[in-house]
Order: C-alpha cells, then sequence, then structure tokens
C-alpha cells in the first residue's frame, strides 16, 4: 500500500527523505547507509508521524495498519509506504528500494543521516581510535551531529550486504521482460 504527495523533494530533483514509524528505527539505519535521509522518533504518535512528514516532505514507512486508514494518508495528500512487519531489517530495506524504485547512493550518517563530509587525516589524530586511524586514509565528519566516521571492518560488512541487495534487485529487473 503506496501513497504519492502532490510533490516532494523528489520531485523537486533529490532523492526522497523519509520518516519511520517506531517498529522501523532499524530500517532507517540501513536507508541511511543506503545513502537516504531517514527520521526515526521512538514512541512517535501517529499524529506526530503525519504533522512531521507534512512539515518536512518526508515519504512515511510504517507498519501501522490503521495508519493507512486515515484521511490524510488515503488521498494522498501525505506520502506513505506500508512496509510488512514480518520482514527483517534488511529484507525491509530491500522491500522498500524495489517498491520505490530507489537507487543504492553514498552513505549517510548512520546515527542520524546527516550527510558527511571528507576531513583530512591528520585533523583527527586525537580523536579517531587508534586502530582507525592506523588502518584507514580517509575520514568524514557528519555534517549534522559531527560524529566522526571512517570505513572500517564494520563498514565492510555493511557494504556487501547493500552489494547483494543492489545486483539482486538488478537480477529481478532483468527477468521481468515484455508482459510480465
Amino acid at each position: 500500500m503506496t501513497t504519492r504527495p502532490k510533490s516532494s523533494a523528489a520531485d523537486e530533483g533529490g532523492p526522497p527523505s523519509f520518516i519511520c514509524d517506531a517498529m522501523l528505527g532499524g530500517l532507517a539505519r540501513w536507508l541511511r547507509a543506503a545513502g537516504y535521509d531517514a527520521q526515526f522518533e521512538y514512541g512517535i504518535a501517529d499524529g506526530e508521524l503525519i504533522a512531521g512528514a507534512e512539515a518536512s516532505g518526508r515519504m512515511i514507512l510504517s507498519s501501522d495498519g490503521p495508519l493507512f486508514e486515515r484521511n490524510v494518508i488515503k488521498s494522498g495528500t501525505t506520502a506513505a509506504l506500508f512496509v510488512p512487519r514480518q520482514l527483517s531489517k534488511l529484507e525491509q530495506l530491500r522491500f522498500v528500494v524495489r517498491e520505490l524504485k530507489l537507487p543504492l547512493l553514498s552513505p549517510r550518517c548512520m546515527g542520524c543521516g546527516g550527510e558527511p563530509a571528507e576531513v583530512p587525516k591528520h585533523t583527527v589524530t586525537a580523536e579517531a581510535p587508534p586502530l582507525a586511524f592506523r588502518n584507514c586514509d580517509r575520514f568524514w565528519r557528519c555534517k549534522r551531529c559531527g560524529k566522526l566516521l571512517w570505513h572500517g571492518t564494520h563498514w565492510q560488512k555493511i557494504t556487501r550486504r547493500l552489494e547483494q541487495i543492489g545486483a539482486e534487485l538488478q537480477s529481478e529487473e532483468g527477468n521481468e521482460g515484455p508482459g510480465q
């Protein structure tokens, strides 16, 4: 079940941004890794979720069936996508990317969704963990929350999972021929 707004950030040439309900915090983090600004607030009420989406032009991602009975969702005034609750976090990401036909983009800060900006390695000597400083040549700082970021072994695992999802989706597209 998907509703589309009359206008959104995607209509203005930018990638869509999202607001996830209380059940989809893990999905929000994976969307950030896939390059999308995804907001998540634990315990947010449906009315606040809708108001936040309307104020920011974000699409709602929710596993809450009754939310989709609200007039602003049913009418398409507020964009929303129902994400099946029983899916794992990675299956939820695959579902959203497939349903909305989203490309995988450059990653964002997984903590807040802000855009990372590269910083010179010599400027993070005191701040970076010694092992990361020794093994990584490139560092970034989130423009929104200021967190220092680098591509360590954890990021390599995330990248492999994202690449796998991208390959699976490309394979699915290749299998869809005319009349299918």
